[in-house]
């Protein structure tokens, strides 16, 4: 599980994808869950070579810290303790590992949170709590003053466990971009369980190595056990007829709207002009206010950019009567972190034909082709200084020029003067298929209707 987080967090910092060897550790973990017999070798080829080879010595690292409000903001723990915190969260989707809340665990062990502290536990799974039940790490998180949630996001994204105004919240969560705890001035930290938890009884930033002079504390010792509990009982069957199901939805559930396939041509506003590294969060806010109307995507839309921006809402819906639509403008890794959908799909709902970057988040960038909206870059990164927010944005015959693998280019009418700047993109001919019928789920309605 150590694994994931660090596969997960560097999708968080840029890399289109990371990959472990499935060796001796990939086999014991697949027995722990009753699944030795899936287990294969796969390791690198003898003769491999790599563009570039870095080299962390385990030995030489220390606890560390992300400051607010990026998990690329580094530094060692030492350079921040002894600043007062008012929460610490363990868990999440991304952080899950059992070994996690039995660490916790194990350093609150017969001790007390700190009486100004919210210490809070959002489990992975329903198979992590009966785990938890049995190695004791629940009854030692709970009587040292835990207070306990439901599986799910939580936290992460701001359902509950907000923070208190203008103080320090740490948590051993993937991302602290900026008001996606639910907490407008929050100041959230992110850490590993040994900080979070040692931190939750002194009640300030702990070096978790401090634990030894403060309690007498070694370091705990974790051991994995050999077949970890899973009910399967709690496991449904696939229904063999399920065409027969018929859904049954609330007033809050809506199907998706109809995604509009890409056009020739399109004369449309730039609405928004946005800077280096922004977030999903930052495109469709997080938040209890907002998740609430996930399956409702006229609702949703109504937050689409609002943490940039709160009039944007209405002024695509304006472009999308005045002109078909609207695109917006980035710098570098726009649409970094969270994956979800709507980030892509608001946007398109409310007329977005393409969003204009330096660069991408790689999984940003492919929900925007899943979803119909066309990422271009600049040929030229300086042309992003030509682009002003307010300017129309003429395209011709965008279709041919995908198909043919010609440059797009744009007729940018800024409000003193105009001209032609060349657009390039990184699609492959199936994802170009994709966006000429509006994407991935128009693709799959044409596949069944045939």
């Amino acid at each position: 599980m150590d694994r994931h987080v660090i596969a997960n967090m560097g999708a968080e910092l840029g890399a289109t994808t990371t990959v472990f060897p499935s060796d001796g550790e990939t086999k014991r973990f697949l027995k722990s869950q009753g699944r030795e017999k899936d287990w294969k070798e796969i390791l690198p080829d003898s003769d491999c070579a790599y563009d570039l080879e870095d080299e962390i010595v385990l030995d030489t690292l220390v606890p560390l810290i992300a400051l607010p409000t990026s998990p690329g903001n580094v530094v060692p723990v030492t350079e921040v303790e002894g600043k007062k915190i008012s929460q610490a969260v363990i868990g999440s989707s991304a952080n899950p590992g059992l070994r996690d809340f039995w660490m916790a665990g194990a350093i609150v062990k017969d001790k007390t949170i700190h009486p100004e502290v919210s210490f809070d536990v959002n489990p992975t799974s329903r198979q992590i709590i009966q785990n938890m039940v049995e190695n004791r790490a629940f009854a030692n998180l709970i009587k040292a003053g835990a207070r306990f949630h439901q599986s799910g996001c939580m936290g992460c994204i701001g359902m509950g466990q907000a923070p208190a105004s203008n103080s320090i919240s740490l948590r051993t969560m993937p991302r602290n971009f900026p008001d996606r705890s639910g907490t407008k001035d929050d100041q959230v930290y992110l850490c590993s369980p040994e900080t979070a938890a040692a931190s939750a009884l002194t009640g300030e930033i702990t070096d978790p190595r401090k634990l030894a002079n403060i309690y007498g504390m070694g370091y705990p010792t974790f051991k994995a056990p050999e077949l970890e509990i899973i009910n399967k009982d709690m496991l449904v069957p696939p229904t063999k007829h399920k065409t027969e199901i018929k859904l049954k939805k609330g007033p809050n559930i809506k199907s998706l709207p109809n995604m509009e396939g890409l056009k020739s041509e399109y004369e449309v506003p730039i609405l928004l002009k946005m800077g280096d590294n922004i977030s999903t969060d930052e495109i469709m806010k997080a938040g209890a206010e907002v998740l609430p109307f996930r399956s409702n995507i006229p609702e949703i839309s109504k937050f689409s950019y609002a943490v940039i921006d709160e009039t944007f809402y209405k002024r695509a819906l304006n472009a999308k009567e005045k002109y078909g639509g609207h695109i917006v403008v980035a710098g570098e890794n726009y649409a970094q972190g969270s994956s979800r959908e709507h980030a892509a799909i608001a946007p398109k709902y409310l007329g977005q034909v393409a969003v204009i970057a330096k660069d991408y988040a790689r999984i940003a960038w492919q929900n925007l082709v899943n979803f119909g909206i066309l990422p271009l870059e600049f040929d030229d990164p300086d042309d992003y200084d030509v682009l002003e927010q307010g300017a129309i944005i003429s395209f011709k015959n965008v279709r041919r020029d995908l198909v043919d693998g010609n440059p797009i280019m744009a007729l940018v009418k800024n409000r003193n003067d105009q001209r032609e700047i060349k657009l390039r993109h990184s699609l492959s001919k199936r994802q170009i298929d994709l966006l000429m019928k509006g994407g991935t789920i128009n693709h799959f309605k044409e596949k069944l209707a045939s």
